[in-house]
C-alpha cells in the first residue's frame, strides 16, 4: 500500500477493511471472532475492541497465523472459520453457506474456491481421480500442470477444531517462500483420513484481496455499486448510483432520495422521504423524515423532521437541528440545538448555544462562544429575532421574546420581551472626503 498506515486499517466506504471481515464473520453467525495482529497493532487495536486478539511477531506465513491464536481454541469442540483481514468483500450469506456445507458433508475442512479469468497468483485446487480436494498448491510451487488448474484457492477455509488443532503441528516450511502454508492441512487432514471438501464462490469479487491502492479503489466500486443496488431495490432514488457513497453501516428509508456526490458514512440514518445532496457528506448523523440536506457536511449531529440545511452548511458535533427548522447557506453550527421552526439562514456561526423555538438568527449572527481559555454558552428564548450582524458574547442569556438591533454586540442577559442594542453614534464630518483623500 506504500503507506505509514497498515493495509487492514485502509477504509473503504468510510470504513476499515478490517471491520468488513470482522463484521461479516458475526453477522454470519460466528459468535467469537479471534484476530491476529502483526504490523503496526498500535493502529489496528483500537479497531478491534470486540475482538480476541493474539499476536504474531513474526510473519511466516498464513499457517503460522493460525498457530498464533491456537492457544485460545485449547477444548474447543465447534468450526473455525479462517478469513482474511484484506478481503473485505466476502458475503455474510457466503460464509454461512460454507460453514453449512461443511457440516453437512461431515467434512474435516472445507475452502472456498473460485475459478477466476486470470488464475496467476493463486493457490491451485488439487484433487483426487474421485474429485475428493487432497490439497493446495501455491503458484510458486506449481508444477507446469498444476498452473493448468482453473480452480484455486480463496484464502477462505472452515475447518473442524479438534482436527486442526490436533493436526496443525504437522506443518513445516519445505516450501519455495520458507513459510507454514495453511493451505497444506488440507492434504496433511486428507492424508489422515479425514474427508476435505470446496464450495465454490458464486462471485469471484467476494474473494478480491486489498494489496495495493489501485485494488482499494476497485473493491470500493463494488462495494458502492452492491450497496446502491440493494437500496434502490428498497425504494430509494439515485439519479446516479455510481456518484453516490454509502457506507455498510448507513441506513436510508425508502421514498429517499439521494443527489449526486452524496456520502453517507459510519452509522447514518436517513428518514423517509428525506433529499440529500448534491455535494453532501454525513458521518454518524441521524436525520429525520422530510429533510433537505443540500450541499452540507455533518458530522455526529441529529437533524429531526421537516429540517431544511444547506446550501454550504457545515454542522459539526452536537448539533441538533429539531423539527422545521432550518441552518442556511454559508452556516456553521457547533454544540448547539436549534428548537423547532428556529432559523439560522445565512453567513453565521452558532457555537454552544441553546436556542428556543420560532427565532430567526439574521445574517452574519456569531455566538463568541471562546473566550481564549473556556467555551461558554449562549441562550436564547422563544419567538426572538437577532438582527443581522449581532455579536452574542457568551456567556450570555436572551430570554423570551427579544429584539436585538443590527450589529448590535450584546455581552449582558436580556429579559424577555426586551429590545437590546448596541453601537456608537453615527457621525457625519461634511467634506472629509475633499480635505483627506486625492479625488478626479
Amino acid at each position: 500500500m506504500k503507506s505509514q498506515k497498515p493495509k487492514v486499517a485502509h477504509e473503504m466506504l468510510g470504513k476499515p477493511l478490517v471491520r468488513w471481515v470482522v463484521d461479516s464473520a458475526r453477522q454470519a453467525g460466528c459468535s467469537d471472532v479471534h484476530v491476529v495482529v502483526g504490523h503496526a497493532k498500535e493502529q489496528v487495536e483500537p479497531l478491534l475492541e470486540d475482538c480476541v486478539i493474539s499476536y504474531q511477531l513474526e510473519m511466516l506465513g498464513t499457517g503460522h497465523t493460525v498457530m498464533c491464536a491456537a492457544d485460545k481454541f485449547e477444548g474447543y469442540e465447534g468450526n473455525i472459520v479462517v478469513l482474511c483481514g484484506d478481503t473485505p468483500l466476502v458475503r455474510p450469506s457466503t460464509i454461512k453457506n460454507l460453514i453449512e456445507q461443511h457440516e453437512s458433508a461431515g467434512n474435516a475442512a472445507t475452502v472456498l474456491t473460485m475459478v477466476p479469468e486470470d488464475p496467476h497468483g493463486y493457490g491451485r485446487i488439487v484433487r483426487t481421480a474421485s474429485g475428493n480436494v487432497c490439497g493446495i498448491v501455491e503458484e510458486k510451487d506449481c508444477t507446469d500442470e498444476q498452473r493448468k488448474i482453473a480452480e484455486c484457492n480463496s484464502g477462505i477455509y472452515c475447518f473442524s477444531a479438534p482436527e486442526l488443532l490436533a493436526h496443525l503441528g504437522k506443518l513445516d516450511r519445505n516450501n519455495a517462500q520458507g513459510e507454514y502454508y495453511l493451505t497444506d492441512m488440507l492434504s496433511i487432514l486428507n492424508d489422515a483420513g479425514f474427508k476435505v471438501g470446496s464450495v465454490v464462490v458464486d462471485d469471484n469479487d467476494e474473494c478480491l484481496g486489498v494489496n495495493s491502492r489501485g485494488q482499494l479503489a476497485a473493491a470500493s466500486k463494488i462495494a458502492q455499486l452492491r450497496i446502491n443496488e440493494e437500496l434502490m431495490a428498497s425504494g430509494v432514488t439515485m439519479l446516479d448510483p455510481s456518484l453516490v457513497w454509502v457506507g455498510p453501516d448507513a441506513t436510508v428509508a425508502s421514498d429517499c432520495e439521494l443527489l449526486p456526490m452524496t456520502m453517507l458514512w459510519g452509522a447514518t440514518s436517513i428518514g423517509t422521504g428525506s433529499v440529500i445532496g448534491p455535494n453532501s457528506r454525513l458521518t454518524d448523523c441521524t436525520v429525520g423524515e422530510r429533510c433537505t440536506v443540500d450541499e452540507t457536511v455533518a458530522i455526529q449531529a441529529t437533524i429531526d423532521n421537516d429540517v431544511e440545511c444547506g446550501p454550504r452548511a457545515y454542522l459539526r458535533p452536537g448539533t441538533h437541528m429539531c423539527d422545521g427548522s432550518k441552518a442556511g447557506t454559508h452556516v456553521e453550527i457547533k454544540k448547539s440545538t436549534v428548537g423547532p421552526g428556529s432559523k439560522v439562514p445565512h453567513l453565521s456561526y452558532i457555537g454552544d448555544a441553546t436556542i428556543g423555538k420560532n427565532v430567526n438568527i439574521g445574517a452574519a449572527t456569531v455566538t463568541c462562544n471562546y473566550d481564549g481559555i473556556h467555551k461558554n454558552p449562549t441562550t436564547i428564548g422563544d419567538n426572538s429575532f437577532i438582527g443581522s450582524d449581532t455579536m452574542l458574547v457568551a456567556p450570555v442569556n436572551l430570554g423570551a421574546n427579544v429584539v436585538t438591533g443590527a450589529a448590535s454586540c450584546i455581552t449582558k442577559d436580556v429579559p424577555d420581551g426586551a429590545l437590546t442594542l448596541e453601537r456608537s453614534e453615527q457621525k457625519i464630518i461634511e467634506g472629509w472626503t475633499a480635505r483627506h483623500m486625492k479625488t478626479e
